[in-house]
């Protein structure tokens, strides 16, 4: 059968929480049409950790990757489909084949042809752990073989019908076959091209990353707001990792654009005439406390549920945002309706009784001087590791106000660590943890939910509960194997309820959201289509 698109539901709730959701596009309020040339200086939270798109796990870098790298498919507002540098594919009636026909006319920065041969290479080398690592074990992981039919058709085969293989074509980029050969491609950088509209020409660790116009660059999908080359010259994105001084640097003129505007701060641009101010929720699973089943106290389940009832998280996120930010219950976010059951909403938490019963019944029965719970002379004391690379969005703030219910309600010890990347890669490798702060953007439709619940030598590379249970895995794998969206609804609905309530795998606490403030003179500035998160610079002019 051939598939030119996909439709879906998610585009009824997108008014919501966006002010705009194009592809970076030129507003009608703008007036005028868009100014070709210019420099824009861009004020960024993250800092990548790698350049490699590949190997970048910083949903948050996106926002400078998406410059220099592409894929196959885009997606729209409702979650559909529409060609980019695959210009259709069809599907087997079995589920098993994907055939993809290519552009022509697309070339790598760096002078390489795009090509079937190059589109096999990159499949072919991201399956390979020596490469890819855990992600090898991801979605990935389906296809049996990636075969180039000729120079404009891919045919990949999978082991096993996989209903949210689309949705992962559509997120791999593709880089330069050449970049498998330098040595600088787990770094990523200059050497490892794209085929985006804007090429990388400088990157300055700890300061900024320069990317400038690639002016043969015209093939953006139907989704953007425009084609042929971006109308900026060049655009550098300055790493400011405080807030407070991304609000200073736009208001002081010394930045453009900002995004991850503070609850504190929103209100300084938003009704500034002089500035333009948006946000949109984001796909993909909630800033989530995950709890783990295998080491710490969290072990007991009773200990986990405690944890997930005792927390007034309402009241938590209005203490640290401001009401800047929406609450949530599941194990994906509201937008995801297609996934994603409301009816868990107001089914647990914020309740201080229960929490200190299942203490109780778990045998943390006493109390030391400071008022934490003990047994056998141990304290409660639960370790919540962050990641310096991903602490972004005042979650340290989160964190402390996390901390001081736990105390108050139900004399928990919410110890809070924040770790430097080397010793947050040994401890979720080990599994020698008690709990961590996640969020996961961009993906969407299943591989998503995935990545946190399959047991981890099975996909699960973020994993964070650790759990193995069998139910868990059963519903995944006969999610994945059916494209009937009732089924699949119906099973994350399953174990979305063990998840959270029967089980506190994880405390959900508010949906990714991102910011961007704007000076007057800067137009075309918006989100991505489905995922919201903040576009790259393509569709962004300067009024003179």
């Amino acid at each position: 059968m051939t598939v030119v698109a996909r439709t879906g539901l998610i585009g009824a709730v997108l008014g919501i929480a966006i002010s705009m959701a194009v592809l970076g596009g030129a507003r009608a309020e703008d007036g005028g049409p868009p100014v070709q040339g210019g420099s824009l200086t861009w004020g960024v939270e993250t800092e990548p950790t790698t350049l490699n798109p590949h190997l970048n796990g910083q949903a948050k870098a996106k926002l400078l990757l998406r410059n220099v790298f592409e894929s196959l498919l885009a997606r729209t507002a409702d979650g559909g489909y529409v060609p980019w540098l695959a210009t259709g594919y069809k599907v087997s009636d079995d589920g098993r084949t994907y055939s993809f026909t290519l552009r022509d006319d697309v070339t790598f920065s760096d002078g390489q042809k795009f090509n079937a041969a190059a589109v096999v290479t990159n499949f072919t080398r991201v399956k390979d752990p020596a490469y890819s690592a855990a992600i090898s074990t991801g979605p990935i992981s389906h296809i049996a073989e990636a075969r180039a039919v000729d120079d404009r058709t891919v045919e990949l085969t999978l082991k096993d019908p996989y209903a949210p293989f689309l949705d992962y074509i559509a997120a791999l980029e593709i880089i330069s076959p050449a970049a498998f050969a330098s040595p600088k491609l787990k770094a990523g950088g200059s050497e490892v091209a794209g085929t985006g509209p804007f090429i990388l020409d400088r990157y300055t660790k700890g300061q900024d990353a320069h990317f400038v116009r690639n002016p043969a660059y015209n093939w953006a999908p139907s989704t953007a707001s425009h084609q042929g080359p971006a109308y900026l010259d060049e655009v550098t994105y300055r790493f400011l990792s405080e807030s407070s001084v991304r609000t200073g640097a736009l208001s002081s003129g010394q930045v453009d654009l900002i995004e991850g505007i503070s609850g504190n701060d929103a209100e300084l641009f938003r009704d500034d005439p002089e500035f333009r101010y948006q946000h949109a929720l984001n796909s993909g699973t909630p800033c989530t406390l995950y709890l783990n089943t295998t080491f710490g106290p969290t072990q007991d389940v009773r200990v986990r549920r405690a944890v997930v009832a005792a927390v007034d998280v309402d009241a938590v996120l209005q203490s640290v945002y401001r009401g800047e930010r929406t609450r949530s219950w599941g194990i994906t976010a509201p937008i995801d309706i297609q996934l994603y059951d409301a009816s868990i909403e107001r089914s647990y938490g914020n309740d201080p009784a229960l929490a200190n019963q299942l203490l109780d019944e778990a045998g943390w029965t006493g109390r030391d001087a400071e008022g934490f719970r003990t047994r056998d002379g141990q304290r409660l004391r639960i370790e919540a590791t962050q990641a310096q690379a991903t602490l972004r969005d005042q979650r340290d703030v989160l964190l402390q106000a996390l901390q001081a219910q736990l105390r108050q309600k139900a004399g928990i010890d919410l110890a809070i660590a924040t770790v430097d990347p080397g010793t947050y890669a040994d401890r979720t490798a080990s599994g020698r943890f008690d709990a961590i702060l996640n969020s996961t953007t961009p993906a969407g439709d299943g591989f998503n939910i995935e990545y946190h619940y399959l047991p981890v030598d099975r996909g699960g590379r973020i994993n964070y509960s650790r759990t193995a249970a069998p139910k868990v895995l059963g519903w995944l794998q006969a999610a994945a194997a059916t494209l009937d969206r009732k089924t699949r609804f119906d099973l994350y609905a399953r174990l979305q309820r063990y998840a959270i309530v029967e089980q506190g795998l994880g405390l959900p606490l508010y949906v990714p959201e991102d910011q961007i403030a704007a000076a007057s003179h800067v137009h075309g500035e918006g989100f991505r289509p489905f995922f919201q998160m903040p576009e790259n610079a393509y569709g962004i002019w300067l009024e003179r």
